[in-house]
């Protein structure tokens, strides 16, 4: 992916989907790099509470608390971005929706959850 894209507007709190489909996250924030060289790039998405400690008094509180559920997804597994963020790799190969994958076997145990 080379061509311009509004940051604010384009990417930022954009859902991910991964290459089959599954939705694993959303865009909290960008690595920038060549920001010194006055020609920044996003280098990588970071997803995850840990982005979220310039968010307030609360963000960094969440952000402390999920330090380990951070994820850096490099810009070069990005597909594409349209109303979505999708990705070239699956969940699992970016160590995304970690959470999701311990809830389900919660989830799948109640009555109705196959429905």
């Amino acid at each position: 992916m080379s061509e311009p894209v509004d940051l604010g507007l384009g990417i930022l709190d954009h859902q991910l989907f991964d290459c089959d489909g599954r939705r694993c996250g959303k865009v909290d924030d960008l690595e920038l790099e060549g920001i010194r060289e006055g020609r920044p790039v996003v280098a990588a998405i970071v997803t995850g509470p840990g982005a979220w400690r310039g968010r307030g008094r609360l963000g960094r509180i969440v952000a402390r608390i999920g330090r380990g559920l951070t994820v850096k997804v490099a810009w070069a597994d990005v597909e594409k971005v349209e109303a979505a963020v999708f990705l070239k790799r699956t969940a699992r190969d970016l160590g995304l929706a970690r959470g999701d994958d311990r809830a389900r076997r919660w989830v799948e145990k109640l009555p109705g959850s196959s429905l």
